[in-house]
């Protein structure tokens, strides 16, 4: 991997604890993790539409009862949120159609349970950050930032049998790093990784840093990691520009506060050999 550059993208005012985002169509869909919001802004007009995901959507929600969507991905036409399933409250999946604007609510209970049964995780250890669908299979992204610092990629076919791939990730100041998010671009995925002074999947701790790297599809081999701050909690990565030399992510920032006012930052990865 060659260089790297980061720098503040644009400021949005009316998001607060930004968790994920996709960029499509000129357009930034963005969660939040203690909102029931879908969040759309549009770059060109600097725009931003708030989407009610409930009959009552609030915003800054008391962690004890929010949602906690943590992860966002794009299929066909429709964008898919996903809860960290760290408690019971936080186990629901929403789709939106962005044609029709049409949801869908359904709850992974019984899908958590069974991933916890199938792979000895205890109930406050699931930590789902991250979701990609490659080939009819679910890729969800394991932080393993508990007590057992189980981290790695929980795999899911269309069978529902479920496969575990652990990923020992860097330490930053003695710290694991354990993922927070992940997006596929073309046979690759690439994640982002924070290291936080804590061993609970629910209370924060100190953020020592976040990395980005990449995920090989075949070997399921990590092919680079790549240190791109000391002190931020970088949760959200999406794909925003691709040249023969270099690739250029949108990222956003968990700042852990009620303050309605997010970063999205720009990610410039030099390539080599491409």
């Amino acid at each position: 991997m060659g260089s790297f550059q980061i720098s503040p993208f644009l400021k949005i005012k009316g998001i607060g604890s930004a968790s994920g985002l996709v960029y499509h169509e000129n357009q930034l869909f963005i969660i939040s993790d203690n909102s029931t919001y879908l969040y759309q802004y549009t770059i060109s007009e600097g725009k931003l539409n708030k989407i009610p995901l409930v009959k009552n959507p609030q915003e800054n929600i008391l962690k004890k009862d929010k949602p906690d969507f943590e992860s966002i991905t794009l299929k066909g036409n429709k964008l898919h949120l996903f809860g960290s399933a760290s408690t019971n409250k936080r186990t629901k999946t929403l789709s939106y159609h962005l044609h029709s604007g049409k949801i869908n609510v359904k709850d992974l209970t019984d899908l958590y349970d069974k991933i916890k049964e199938k792979l000895s995780i205890a109930d406050d250890e699931l930590n789902i950050e991250g979701v990609v669908n490659y080939k009819e299979k679910l890729f969800l992204f394991q932080r393993g930032n508990g007590a057992t610092a189980k981290n790695g990629i929980i795999k899911i076919d269309d069978k529902l049998n479920i496969e575990f791939v652990p990923f020992a990730l860097p330490k930053l100041k003695t710290v694991e790093s354990s993922f927070t998010d992940a997006i596929l671009v073309d046979n690759k995925i690439y994640f982002l990784a924070t290291a936080e002074n804590s061993t609970s999947t629910y209370d924060d701790g100190d953020v020592l840093g976040s990395s980005i790297g990449s995920i090989d599809m075949q070997t399921m081999a990590i092919e680079f990691t790549l240190k791109i701050s000391d002190s931020q909690k970088f949760e959200g990565l999406t794909l925003y520009n691709k040249t023969p030399g270099q690739i250029e992510f949108l990222l956003c920032e968990d700042k852990d506060s009620e303050v309605l006012e997010s970063i999205i930052y720009s990610l410039k990865l030099g390539l080599k050999n491409n």
